[in-house]
């Protein structure tokens, strides 16, 4: 099965941008730029602002490997370059 190339790195591109986006508004946007906003809501006493910067940028960064791998096993397997042939 021939692989189109410009289809697959296309898609793959459109995968990163993605993810980088969210990648994005979850570490600059609520870690720093809405942090006085999220500041006013709390979870377990802590305020949501400082939750983000400490400890939900984590937990979303772990989401998006996941989420990548995913997509991308998708994708591999969608333009025939699964690697378990």
């Amino acid at each position: 099965m021939k692989v189109d190339v410009k289809k697959y790195w296309k898609s793959n591109l459109k995968i990163l941008g993605s993810l980088l986006i969210v990648w994005f508004i979850v570490s600059f946007g609520f870690g720093i730029l809405y942090v006085d906003e999220l500041d006013k809501i709390s979870i377990g006493g802590f305020k949501l602002g400082f939750w983000f910067a400490q400890q939900g940028s984590i937990y979303v960064f772990v989401i998006i490997i996941l989420v990548y791998v995913i997509l991308m096993n998708r994708l591999d397997r969608k333009h025939g370059v699964n690697e378990d042939d």
